[in-house]
């Protein structure tokens, strides 16, 4: 990973901070990210301390806020000429319907909507850097989601577990669909179920303990890093290896329906 620059959404602690430590020695320049300013600068000391890198940076932003997301893309690309990988892992699961500045529910605001922003804010450099990889950080739980294009913010009815399944399931729609369009461009993107590991996240959402981090860090790292993943794209993994995702990932019609609203939810158009 010499020379490879990597930006990992939510790096400050789990399975981002250690996906962050393990890039980070295996060479990679990291950009570590976080909402929390004070905690960004304990977890890059606690990296660089750990891995002996001075190849670090840490960018702060709040991403339930669309505006903060377009700061953020903004910041590294006005700091970087490069991004050789994006992985997007930052996640939250809410118990209560609780919207954001723009007016969205937070689950799918932050799980779902800030990653599909900043990964089109940041295509143009992933471009020009590649070969460059996607990352996008699912859930098994997708397996457990329930689509209503006409409800995706919770307004009609709302669970946290149904939220979360709904954004970790647009994270697989929104890799099948960007893998398509991304074709011959030397950009890859694949999803993720990083296990049930021992995260802020897994005692939020079920108040139990989980695997290790560094097995929640293990299929991250691999498809940031590995060489013989360097050409496979649209595909969703597990332990490492390519897995069955939903049916419902492979309805093509529901893919284009829910890249149209994220579109103008997020207020691009591609």
């Amino acid at each position: 990973m010499k020379d490879k620059i990597v930006l990992i959404t939510g790096s400050t602690d789990g399975i981002g901070k250690q996906t962050a430590l393990e890039l980070a020695r295996l060479g990679a320049t990291v950009l570590l990210h976080g909402r929390n300013a004070e905690r960004g600068q304990k977890a890059l000391a606690e990296v660089r301390k750990v891995t002996g890198s001075e190849s670090l940076d840490y960018f702060a932003a709040d991403l339930s806020s669309l505006k903060q997301v377009r700061a953020l893309a903004a910041q590294v690309r006005e700091k970087y000429d490069r991004l050789h990988v994006l992985v997007n892992n930052a996640g939250v699961y809410m118990q209560e319907r609780r919207l954001t500045e723009d007016g969205l529910e937070t689950t799918f605001a932050v799980n779902h909507l800030a990653h599909f922003l900043l990964t089109h804010l940041l295509l143009d450099l992933l471009k020009k850097s590649a070969p460059a990889r996607i990352v996008n950080v699912s859930s098994g739980l997708h397996h457990s989601a329930r689509v209503d294009l006409d409800d995706l913010q919770g307004e009609k009815r709302f669970s946290g577990f149904s939220a979360y399944c709904l954004s970790k399931l647009g994270n697989i729609l929104f890799t099948y669909e960007l893998a398509e369009r991304l074709a011959g461009t030397g950009v890859t993107v694949n999803a993720l179920h990083p296990g049930g590991i021992a995260t802020k996240l897994l005692r939020a959402a079920s108040g139990s303990s989980g695997a290790s981090l560094e097995e929640g860090a293990a299929t991250p790292v691999y498809l940031a890093s590995a060489p013989e993943v360097e050409n496979v794209t649209g595909e969703y993994f597990v332990r490492k290896r390519a897995a069955p995702s939903s049916p419902l990932t492979h309805d093509v019609k529901l893919r284009r329906e829910f890249w149209a609203i994220s579109e103008r939810l997020a207020g691009i158009k591609t």
